[in-house]
């Protein structure tokens, strides 16, 4: 699975990651059948990373779902997840910024989840403006 998640999201292999789809579909909508007007929201890529990798995985993954989809986080560049220790990414600062309040149910999106800060963060920021609930759904767990 590492061989294929660098080839799709390090080294730009757009269609490799619709080998996803179908398992991504179907757990979805076996995880979230029970949610009623949820909207997904992506995580997004700050500007710069979208520019080096040519397209945001978790919007790949969401365009999967058929669900409404709404792209109101924004994310300030910093250096990549990847790169940090555990310590570094639990104590981070929240790199989102919300554009849009929502007063719907939420699902983030998001292609891997390893220590849960990223979709801690933006739930929070959702929470905090009065969001009713908020979910997430990861393609992996690292």
């Amino acid at each position: 699975m590492q061989d294929i998640i660098a080839k799709w999201k390090y080294r730009g292999d757009y269609e490799l990651g619709t080998v996803f789809e179908e398992s991504y579909t179907t757990y979805f909508q076996k995880a979230f059948a029970s949610i009623k007007n949820a909207v997904i929201i992506p995580i997004p890529l700050s500007m710069e990373r979208l520019q080096e990798r040519c397209f945001n995985q978790a919007e790949m993954l969401a365009s999967f779902l058929s669900l409404k989809k709404m792209n109101i986080l924004s994310r300030t560049h910093g250096e990549k997840q990847s790169k940090k220790s555990r310590n570094e990414r639990i104590y981070s600062e929240n790199p989102f910024i919300l554009q849009e309040k929502l007063n719907n149910p939420v699902i983030l999106v998001d292609d891997i989840y390893t220590t849960g800060t990223t979709l801690r963060h933006a739930a929070k920021l959702l929470k905090d403006a009065g969001c009713p609930e908020v979910y997430s759904y990861t393609l992996i767990r690292g």
